[in-house]
């Protein structure tokens, strides 16, 4: 039997505690092996903060996960140059790994966005994708989406990096390890 993996991609600067309950609660409710937290090199929707460098976010997510034995990060995007095309990196991922069956979880927001993923008709026969639910997004879809049900979290990285240069407090939001990291490090304009 394929062992059954889950990949939450994400820029995840900084990871927070929405990421944290995403992944386990999809880990649950499907009975995966294992879930795979996967930052993008440079995300074709938005652009990621350049001064935030991939071994930061690689060290914050590795503080994050610590303490969970099922969660794992997945580097194969850093490892390439320029966009990170869902579909290459599924193609890379299944190269590597034949022997895995593989689990796309997206939030609610890129449901919507699913028309315009690059290649998403060849990507559909090669990965099977989970949506969870998100605040104030639909998760009606034609594309056959597994629907897990989460807790509604409302948590971003953009509200914790704006809390931070604003000196407020993001207790709660991010695990303390990461806040840690994050006040050392003086990431995001924090002091």
């Amino acid at each position: 039997m394929k062992r059954r993996v889950g990949i939450l991609g994400g820029t995840f600067d900084p990871p927070h505690l929405g990421h944290l309950i995403i992944a386990n609660e999809v880990l649950q409710a499907l009975q995966l092996d294992e879930i795979r937290f996967m930052p993008n090199q440079e995300p074709p929707h938005k652009q990621k903060d350049k001064w935030i460098s991939n071994d930061d976010r690689i060290n914050m997510l590795t503080l994050s996960i610590a303490d969970h034995p099922c969660f794992a990060i997945e580097k194969i995007e850093l490892e390439r140059k320029g966009r990170s095309y869902t579909y290459d990196t599924v193609l890379l991922l299944r190269e590597r790994e034949p022997e895995i069956e593989f689990y796309f979880i997206i939030g609610a927001d890129m449901i919507e966005y699913l028309p315009k993923w690059y290649k998403i008709d060849q990507l559909l026969k090669l990965i099977q994708f989970v949506g969870v639910n998100r605040p104030n997004h639909s998760q009606k879809t034609e594309y056959p989406i597994l629907h897990v049900t989460i807790p509604d979290i409302n948590i971003s990285s953009t509200l914790i990096r704006t809390r931070i240069s604003e000196n407020k407090s993001v207790k709660y939001l991010i695990s303390d390890n990461v806040w840690n990291y994050i006040k050392e490090h003086q990431l995001y304009g924090s002091n």
